[in-house]
């Protein structure tokens, strides 16, 4: 499993595009802004990244997998949204939503914050609780949790993130039920919940080098 960890957490930071460190720290503010639970405008952005409002708005919209409200605000970005989805994050008194099962394990560590993340086995529809830190995760609500996992290709994943991959990446709460999950969905397949941790901090460090601390 250790080499399958590496060959994943290589493919997503491929598969995306290579930031610089000045995109690094624009990617960190939008999801500082957006674990707020609200929308995120370029003038939020320029002040905590000192780049220019041209070259925000050009590396938004040059960016796959950004959503905009009518305004041009941030809504939605790799992995994090403040519309309601499945997948709660709490912050303190703030609330936002991932996208997917693994979005709410790669992007506390990206908020330096322990994050409450509330979602529900797909199959169970038993509630799953977890503590998600920078450093660690702890299933709160007593269940041994799994995650479905995929690896599409990279045009499909950049073309659509939320139907190529996020659809088909949930938390379960017990093996039995994820293993007949995953006959009725081709190509998908098991990570423990540490396994799916660890390729989360592993895609951060190689996505984040020159930021992440």
């Amino acid at each position: 499993m250790a080499q399958s960890i590496q060959q994943l957490s290589e493919f997503f930071v491929d598969a995306f595009p290579c930031l610089n460190k000045e995109e690094q720290k624009l990617s960190l503010a939008l999801y500082h802004f957006l674990s707020r639970g609200e929308p995120v405008s370029n003038n939020q952005l320029k002040t905590a990244t000192y780049l220019s409002m041209n070259e925000i708005e050009q590396t938004l919209h040059s960016w796959p997998g950004v959503f905009f409200d009518e305004d041009d605000n941030v809504i939605g970005y790799w992995g994090l949204a403040i519309q309601e989805m499945k997948h709660r994050l709490d912050t303190n008194s703030n609330t936002s939503f991932a996208w997917c099962a693994w979005d709410a394990l790669f992007i506390p560590e990206l908020l330096g914050e322990v994050v409450k993340v509330e979602s529900n086995c797909p199959v169970t529809g038993n509630r799953i609780v977890l503590n998600v830190s920078p450093t660690s995760v702890e299933v709160v609500s007593g269940k041994q949790v799994y995650v479905s996992f995929l690896a599409p290709d990279a045009e499909k994943l950049n073309a659509d993130v939320i139907t190529s991959f996020c659809h088909f990446v949930y938390f379960f709460d017990s093996k039995s039920v994820a293993e007949k999950w995953l006959v009725e969905h081709q190509g998908t397949f098991l990570l423990t919940l540490d396994e799916a941790f660890l390729v989360a901090r592993a895609v951060n460090t190689g996505r984040y080098s020159n930021t992440l601390n």
